[in-house]
């Protein structure tokens, strides 16, 4: 692989190093920063610490409060508070242990001597000697736009699971003659906490109100602790979530600077309603283009930032909202977490499925649960005849991507419907998806990122909350929005809202047509041998399925495209060497509308042709 591209990723705020009983010139030799040694018996463990300045302080508590003994490094993605990832030395254990709501990532692999661990997966590429691409990583990929823990997309590298740490014991063996060598046995997982419903359960919407407002409060004070005059930035969408963080933190007094991404004429644009938050609390609203022109420009350097690949269409214009921020500050407050914890939106579908199971269960031809929440991510599952060449599509046949969702809705911690949503959105969308990407956006812009509805109290206090205080009627986050509606305008509190609506289908075929004919070269992807070569003409053509269509259609192109970008620019596949592969055989070098205009001129001819 083409270990040059791995040389130009960012590299702020993360930590690479190994356990082994011989040390690992080639991490020094390598890698650049601030290095830590310490002994174990023969076992020698050797960290480099990346962009250290920059972090003013790491978190040495769990989130639960609960000190971290004999750490040898942790970090902390906001600058203040606990420790989202650590390393730590426990007698004869290596631990490596990851907070539950999954902020940054931590990877690790072992060979039969050595032990590496790190906060980037780039920073281990550069270290092993080869590395191949693991097919149930891209096929979970495909399924969800992200990739599922404990999978990583290179063979033989994990990623510890939020909530969990991974225990290596290491056998300091001493005899007279000195010929037993030390070992390095299976690691194992060891849970350290789990979301799970409370048995006692918050009825009184008054008490809910009077206690939900304390905690709101209480997670902001907890994160602005540490600032003085400094000015903090906030993504402002203009939704509730992002609009609490910025009230309560002009409540608390800081100096705050609000940003929000406009899509112009490209799509529903939700920059209005971040104005009117901001001028409502009367902070200064900074407008960030989000035109083709400049996602262009930012889609590779987002890739090299995300590390890992995420096929959501969010990913490209939040590295330009943070590019903004960072010119003016080095602390973001954003209002991820939200949804996972009041029960947003994306539930209602769901919940009407589960009453739908509950009654028909009886009948096992009905679609189970699972498979309804599987729809929610509507990508590629399902379509997998259709997508992969038959030589991938016989790897990834027999997979089974139900299996990574057990355990989120594993009704045994969370027998309500409701809250066992919320379990599942909390450990896949949140802690494997939104939260790493936006942590690993920020670090790449060298900004620290804090999200305070990642905080533990306010977490365990929403597994209390009854059913109808979450979703009264077709009103999601209730509870929520009662707590805060004097705090913000009526219209922001109160209107339905919806995910981010990026215009992908819109960039797709218009600004960006003629580069989907290299980012998803027929010929390119032909001699790569896991896509179909015109998998990207059969999506635009409905030809995949029914169900891709309008806005799907650039979700599904966007899914592609990033991928094939990360396996370039990452994974470091020779752009050289598949460039000679490059075919002209296909539709991206006319204009859309010609090309538009010549298929259904075609099509007409063939109909009107006799049978």
């Amino acid at each position: 692989m083409n270990r040059e591209s791995l040389k130009e990723g960012s590299v702020n705020n993360h930590i690479i190093g190994y356990c082994s009983d011989k040390q690992q010139e080639k991490l020094t030799r390598k890698i650049q920063g601030r290095k830590k040694t310490i002994k174990n018996g023969k076992f020698i463990c050797e960290v480099i610490d990346i962009g250290y300045k920059t972090v003013a302080r790491r978190g040495k508590k769990t989130a639960r409060g609960e000190n971290i003994d004999h750490v040898i490094v942790s970090i902390c993605a906001g600058r203040i508070g606990n420790a989202d990832i650590w390393v730590k030395w426990e007698h004869n254990k290596l631990i490596l242990g990851r907070e539950i709501f999954g902020r940054v990532p931590l990877f690790w692999t072992c060979t039969k001597d050595v032990i590496w661990f790190s906060s980037q997966l780039q920073l281990l590429l550069q270290i092993l000697d080869k590395w191949e691409i693991y097919l149930p990583s891209l096929y979970s990929y495909c399924c969800f736009s992200y990739i599922t823990n404990p999978l990583t997309p290179v063979e033989g590298v994990f990623s510890v699971i939020a909530g969990q740490e991974i225990v290596f014991s290491l056998d300091n063996h001493f005899n007279e003659a000195g010929n037993i060598p030390p070992k390095i046995n299976s690691p194992q997982v060891r849970t350290t906490y789990q979301w799970r419903e409370n048995r006692e359960k918050i009825t009184d919407e008054t008490v809910a109100i009077y206690q939900l407002q304390n905690l709101l409060k209480n997670a902001i004070e907890n994160q602005v602790q540490d600032l003085n005059h400094e000015p903090v930035g906030v993504f402002l969408s203009g939704g509730l979530d992002s609009s609490i963080v910025a009230a309560l933190l002009v409540e608390s007094g800081v100096k705050v600077r609000a940003y929000a991404l406009d899509f112009g004429e490209f799509g529903t644009s939700e920059y209005p309603y971040a104005q009117k938050v901001a001028e409502f609390l009367n902070i200064p609203l900074v407008k960030v283009d989000v035109s083709p022109k400049n996602i262009k420009k930012a889609i590779i350097p987002t890739v090299k930032a995300l590390d890992l690949p995420f096929g959501d269409g969010v990913t490209v214009p939040l590295y330009l909202i943070n590019q903004i921020a960072s010119q003016e500050t080095q602390i973001v407050f954003n209002g991820e977490g939200g949804d996972q914890l009041f029960a947003g939106w994306t539930n209602k579908p769901l919940i009407a499925a589960g009453v739908y199971q509950n009654q028909y269960s009886q009948h096992p031809e009905n679609a189970s649960f699972i498979q309804q929440y599987l729809h929610t991510f509507h990508r590629l599952w399902g379509y997998e005849s259709k997508v992969y060449q038959a030589e991938t599509y016989d790897q990834i046949r027999q997979l089974n991507a139900q299996e990574w969702l057990l355990d989120a809705l594993d009704s045994h911690f969370c027998p309500s419907l409701l809250h066992r949503l919320r379990r599942a959105n909390l450990m896949l969308k949140g802690s494997q998806n939104i939260h790493p990407r936006a942590t690993a956006i920020s670090f790449a812009n060298g900004l620290n990122v804090r999200s305070p509805f990642c905080d533990l109290a306010l977490a365990e206090w929403t597994f209390q909350l009854s059913g109808e205080l979450c979703l009264q009627g077709a009103c999601e986050k209730y509870i929520l929005k009662r707590a805060v509606e004097n705090w913000l305008p009526a219209e922001i509190v109160w209107r339905q809202k919806r995910g981010m609506g990026v215009p992908l289908t819109s960039w797709c075929l218009n600004d960006l047509w003629y580069d989907l004919g290299n980012w998803l070269n027929p010929g390119i992807l032909g001699e790569e041998n896991i896509f179909y070569p015109d998998i990207g003409i059969k999506v635009i053509t409905g030809k995949l399925g029914g169900n891709i269509h309008g806005r799907r259609i650039g979700e599904i192109l966007w899914l592609l495209i990033m991928w094939q970008l990360w396996y370039t620019h990452v994974f470091g596949v020779n752009p050289t060497a598949t460039s000679s592969k490059k075919s002209s055989n296909h539709p991206f070098l006319l204009p859309y509308w010609l090309w538009k205009g010549y298929r259904k001129f075609t099509e007409n001819l063939m109909e009107s042709l006799p049978v």
